[in-house]
C-alpha cells in the first residue's frame, strides 16, 4: 500500500448515512465547528456539532449526530457515534441515534462511544473505553482504562469506575458509587437469556473491591462495602460488608478500622477522601453519616 502523504485527509470508510456529507467528493474536508482543533488526519462528519474550543486528535472518526460540548479533548483513534448492529443489517436505512458528550470531557485515546449514548458534562475515561447505546451516564463520572459499558444502562454522577470493569446492559449504578479494578456486574441468570436479563444496583456510596461479581438483579445498599474477589449472589444490605464466596455479611461499615491506625474512621469514605469531586457535592464533613 503507497503511504499516504504527511496532513493528508484520510478517505472515511463509512456511507453518507453514517458519517453525513457527500461520499462522492471521495474525502471529508477538514472540519472546524466554532472555533474546534481537528488534527487533519480525523474525520468529523458535517452533521457532528462540536462545541467551543473542543481538541480533536490524531486518527478520530465522529459520526453525524454526535454533539461534543466544550472545552472538550478528543484524543488519538477514538470513535465517537459508533453505529449500532443495526447499520450492518441495513446501511441504506440506517438512522443513527443522537450521541450526546457534555461539556470538558477527556475522551483518551482508542475509546468508542456508540450512537444512541448520552454523557453528561464532566466525563473523563482512559484509554480503549468501550460505551454502548443507551448509555446514560452523568455529571462528572470517571471510567477507566479497558472498561467496557455494555449499554441501556445508567450511571449516576460523580460514580467511578477503575479499569477493567465490566458493566452489563440494564444495570444501574448510582452516584458516588464506587467499582475498583476487574469488577464485573452480570445481567444473565440463565445465560444465554434475552428474557431474563437485568443488571445489579449499586446504590450511592456504595464500594465494589477489586475483582468482585455481582450478580444479576442484586441489590448493593447504599454506603455497602463488597470485599476484594466477593462473588455476591443475594442483596446486600445499606452500611453492610460483605466478603467471600459466596460473599457474607461480616461487619457493619461504620467497624471496620484501619489497619495501620492512620484513619480514625474508614467508612464512609468520603469523610476522609474528596480528592477530585467539586467543593460542595460530598457531603459536609460534620453530617452524620446515618442521615445519609
Amino acid at each position: 500500500m503507497r503511504p499516504r502523504a504527511a496532513g493528508a485527509v484520510p478517505a472515511p470508510s463509512y456511507s453518507r448515512t453514517v458519517l453525513g456529507g457527500h461520499p462522492a467528493r471521495g474525502r471529508w474536508p477538514q472540519m472546524t465547528h466554532h472555533s474546534a482543533s481537528v488534527h487533519p488526519t480525523s474525520v468529523v462528519s458535517p452533521d457532528a456539532e462540536l462545541g467551543r474550543h473542543v481538541t480533536v486528535g490524531p486518527l478520530c472518526v465522529i459520526h453525524a449526530g454526535v454533539v461534543v460540548g466544550e472545552d472538550s479533548f478528543v484524543d488519538s483513534h477514538s470513535v465517537l457515534g459508533a453505529p449500532t448492529a443495526e447499520f450492518y443489517d441495513d446501511p441504506a436505512g440506517y438512522e443513527p441515534a443522537p450521541c450526546r458528550i457534555g461539556a470538558r470531557a477527556v475522551i483518551r485515546s482508542h475509546c468508542i462511544v456508540y450512537a444512541g449514548a448520552e454523557i453528561e458534562s464532566g466525563f473523563s475515561c482512559g484509554h480503549h473505553v468501550t460505551i454502548r447505546e443507551g448509555s446514560q451516564i452523568g455529571e462528572g463520572v470517571r471510567v477507566g482504562t479497558l472498561s467496557d459499558l455494555q449499554g441501556d444502562l445508567t450511571i449516576g454522577r460523580f460514580a467511578r469506575l477503575h479499569s477493567n470493569v465490566f458493566v452489563a446492559q440494564r444495570s444501574t449504578i448510582d452516584e458516588f458509587a464506587w467499582l475498583f479494578p476487574y469488577v464485573v456486574l452480570g445481567n444473565d441468570p440463565h445465560p444465554p437469556s434475552d428474557t431474563c436479563t437485568l443488571g445489579p444496583t449499586i446504590r450511592r456510596f456504595a464500594v465494589i473491591g477489586a475483582g468482585a461479581t455481582v450478580f444479576p438483579a442484586v441489590d448493593v445498599g447504599e454506603g455497602a462495602v463488597v470485599g476484594a474477589m466477593s462473588l455476591v449472589r443475594h442483596d446486600v444490605l445499606a452500611h453492610k460488608v460483605v466478603v467471600g464466596v459466596p460473599a457474607k455479611v461480616v461487619a457493619d461499615s461504620a467497624d471496620i478500622k484501619c489497619h495501620d491506625g492512620r484513619l480514625d474512621r474508614v467508612y464512609p469514605w468520603w469523610t476522609h477522601f474528596r480528592r477530585g469531586y467539586p467543593e460542595g457535592v460530598l457531603p459536609d464533613l460534620d453530617e452524620s453519616s446515618d442521615d445519609i
